[in-house]
């Protein structure tokens, strides 16, 4: 793992997925269009679900119930069909839940990730990416999109974002900081988002790489579009071969055919290209090198914001007051909007501490026991410790060598 800081430019726009924790709450198609038809007040609380296989490869279409932050009296009273549906499908499940809060708030989804959620409120897209994937893509979903928890969420619309997230300087950084599940790459927010140092990018830039961006996504939809079996696995898997110089024949000339990934390929030159320019770096750089200099940049922004100065990747959601930064507590996550997240409240009994000690260490990725008590409210560092040793005894976390621990 390299030496980098997180940013507080970054915080508050990137979070894992939505954990549902109920199988009740996913709907087919047809179920879902039959409370539409029953009531079309119900079409307020359905909302399109993914998954982070269904972003790489295909997955069945599936309609997610989200009645996160609405009262269960409400729900019964405005969405009767809806309500009856939980109580039958997902009650039941809830009721057995280890934690009090999963079981009392049995309608809400176990993690409804509700401080990352004004984040999303007004755009119109959102970027994801698959927790963990042989290939590291950026895609654009709707925002009402219920992306679950194998995926991670970026509530970042610009498309120039998107370019940058998909050029080779960040995926080369996501592969070295991030861990691996099996032999796929995992990408750890705390380690792959956080510490990320975006370019500042000139005016000029900014439009070439938005269009970069818009073109990427929409070529590759586009493509799926007219060959619905065409899968993003696939079209990068053979353009990880055309890149190393293998033939492309068979099944892969085929695949190579409907993706059109000479062009796929293009798009990413040209982005990488962009990209580098934007950070004034040379295009041919190798992997070690755009390591070496993206930990220095890492380490001059980190200094910068501790003398008060944060590029803000959205500005306008992070700081929508143009407060400054007071000097030596740019990292406590004190700024801005991020200042009205409130700690949630730290479990009474055992088994909530434990699952609650886990969520929290897969929403960052990776966290020393001090880092995650301070996620909640009257939690100690001596009680959140033998936690995270009793997930590392069981393989749910794993002892890094400094002490801190990954998901």
């Amino acid at each position: 793992m390299l030496s980098a800081k997180a940013l507080s430019s970054n915080l508050g726009v990137c979070s894992v997925g939505f954990q549902l924790t109920g199988k009740g709450f996913l709907l087919s198609p047809a179920t879902a269009q039959h409370f539409r038809d029953t009531d079309i007040k119900n079409s307020d609380v359905l909302k399109p679900w993914i998954g982070g296989l269904g972003i790489q490869r295909k997955a069945e279409a599936m309609v997610a119930i989200d009645v996160c932050g609405i009262e269960e009296a409400t729900i019964r009273q405005k969405y009767p069909a809806i309500y009856q549906h939980l109580v039958d499908s997902v009650l039941p499940e809830r009721a057995q839940n280890a934690r009090k809060s999963v079981r009392d708030n049995w309608w809400v989804y176990g993690e409804a990730r509700n401080t990352f959620r004004p984040a999303i409120k007004g755009l119109k897209t959102l970027v994801v990416s698959s927790l963990t994937a042989s290939h590291r893509t950026f895609v654009y979903v709707p925002s009402s999109a219920i992306a679950d928890s194998t995926t991670v969420m970026f509530a970042i619309e610009d498309a120039s974002s998107l370019a940058v997230l998909s050029s080779r300087t960040h995926v080369v950084w996501s592969l070295a900081q991030g861990g691996t599940l099996e032999d796929r790459p995992r990408y750890n927010k705390s380690r792959c988002f956080d510490p990320f140092p975006f370019p500042e990018l000139t005016e000029t830039q900014k439009v070439l790489l938005r269009t970069l961006g818009e073109d990427l996504d929409a070529h590759r939809k586009r493509q799926q579009a007219v060959h619905p079996k065409l899968t993003l696995t696939q079209m990068y898997n053979v353009l990880e071969k055309l890149r190393a110089g293998e033939a492309i024949e068979g099944k892969d000339k085929e695949i190579y055919d409907q993706g059109l990934i000479g062009i796929l390929r293009d798009l990413h030159d040209q982005i990488d290209a962009a990209v580098a320019d934007a950070y004034g770096w040379p295009v041919d750089l190798s992997d070690e090198e755009i390591l070496m200099r993206l930990v220095d940049l890492n380490k001059t922004r980190a200094a910068e914001e501790a003398s008060g100065h944060i590029r803000w990747l959205r500005p306008e959601y992070q700081n929508p007051t143009g407060a400054k930064a007071e000097k030596g507590k740019t990292t406590d996550m004190d700024l801005g909007v991020v200042a009205k997240v409130e700690k949630a409240p730290w479990p009474k009994g055992l088994p909530d501490q434990i699952a609650a000690v886990r969520e929290a260490l897969l929403e960052m990725g990776e966290a020393s026991p001090e880092q995650i008590a301070r996620r909640f409210a009257r939690a100690r560092t001596t009680a959140v410790q033998p936690l995270l040793e009793s997930l590392a005894a069981l393989g749910q976390a794993q002892l890094t060598e400094d002490g801190r621990y990954a998901a």
